[in-house]
């Protein structure tokens, strides 16, 4: 129903109200009138929409992030971006992610080998990862560095959940399809994916929204080579701090416990499945406990998220991890062979070792 026809129904609803419980009240010459403002009052604020600000007291939910945590717990879940504590990548999963990004080339519509072809890498996920890699973007088409055959394009769309890109029919396909198009390019010609996925918190317990999401992110996972048959390489980032929203929308711990998720789903690929599913990966890890330093000292501020709602990136905040995404994508061991148009001798990124046995209660 249309604002305007649900406001005249609700209006009539409350005079229908008024005038049943006073007919002495309603045959006087001003009720009308009267009780039209009144009523007219009443149902312009119960279609207000709920305004949820951000809470800037909450500069911390004192959990450790996972990069930090190494082979201490939360829960009774082990820390590391990578089995074992760690955050590098296995040394198997690392060559055959090196190999994969190096064969990388520039294809033709149809997907076939041209060097005068292009490659496409395509953002996956919600409002959230929309915001964020448009802003990367900007960044990425102004670096004289990146490789020129490289398109970059952004196909995650505002209120797209992860439960919708897990519908192989969802409209969120057919919208990633039409930016390909709208770029000049083809399903056929992306070869790497950046995958930010998330649905809402709003009607779940936080167990059961954990576990829906790791059935949806496997089942996208299973999606992406049918969707794009030479995709290779696909990095993924799970969520920022959330501990300023107010809203249900997504709040904490939820998008703390998304990071395992993501970990326990390229687990999955290290022990023998999505064979047939694109090289899994960590992106970057982008949550900190709020103002409280992570170890490479990132932190997320209140003034990152926007004062609307919290959970959402502000200009700042969108800024903050367009550059990380960025300098991510410049340094990491595959991610520069593809991106870069010299990728030379790539440096040390192997991250530092955290403390051991660290415990932290949910």
């Amino acid at each position: 129903m249309r604002p305007a026809a649900r406001f005249r129904k609700l209006e009539s609803t409350v005079m229908n109200i008024f005038e049943s419980k006073s007919k002495y009240v309603a045959s006087q010459p001003l009720f009308g009138t009267a009780m039209r403002l009144v009523c007219l009052a009443i149902a312009g604020f119960a279609l207000m929409p709920v305004a949820h600000g951000r809470d800037c007291s909450a500069t911390s939910v004192g959990y450790t992030p996972i990069n930090d945590l190494g082979s201490g717990r939360y829960n009774t879940w082990e820390g590391g971006l990578y089995p074992g504590g760690s955050n590098a990548r296995p040394a198997g999963h690392e060559s055959t992610g090196l190999a994969l990004a190096r064969s990388v080339e520039p294809l033709n519509a149809n997907g076939n080998p041209d060097p005068n072809g292009e490659y496409v890498l395509l953002s996956i996920g919600m409002s959230n990862t929309n915001q964020e890699f448009q802003a990367f973007v900007g960044d990425a088409n102004s670096d004289p560095q990146k490789d020129p055959n490289l398109v970059i394009v952004n196909g995650a769309s505002g209120g797209a959940t992860a439960r919708d890109w897990a519908n192989a029919s969802s409209r969120v396909w057919t919208d990633a399809m039409e930016e390909l198009s709208r770029e000049g390019v083809t399903a056929e010609q992306v070869a790497v994916v950046w995958l930010k996925l998330a649905n809402s918190a709003s009607r779940d317990t936080v167990d059961q929204y954990r576990i829906d999401l790791e059935n949806d992110v496997e089942t996208v996972v299973g999606l992406l080579n049918s969707k794009f048959p030479n995709l290779k390489l696909a990095y993924f980032s799970s969520r920022i701090y959330a501990g300023y929203a107010t809203s249900p929308l997504n709040p904490e711990p939820q998008a703390y416990e998304s990071g395992f998720v993501v970990k326990w789903t390229i687990e999955k690929q290290l022990n023998g499945q999505f064979s047939n599913a694109p090289w899994l990966a960590w992106g970057p890890y982008l949550w900190a406990d709020g103002l409280t330093p992570r170890s490479d000292g990132l932190i997320w501020e209140c003034g990152d998220l926007r004062e609307d709602d919290g959970t959402h990136p502000s200009d700042i905040g969108k800024q903050k991890v367009a550059s990380i995404l960025h300098d991510f994508f410049k340094t990491d061991s595959t991610a520069r062979e593809w991106f870069l148009a010299n990728p030379g001798t790539p440096p040390d990124t192997v991250a530092p070792m955290p403390p051991e046995n660290l415990e932290v209660d949910p």
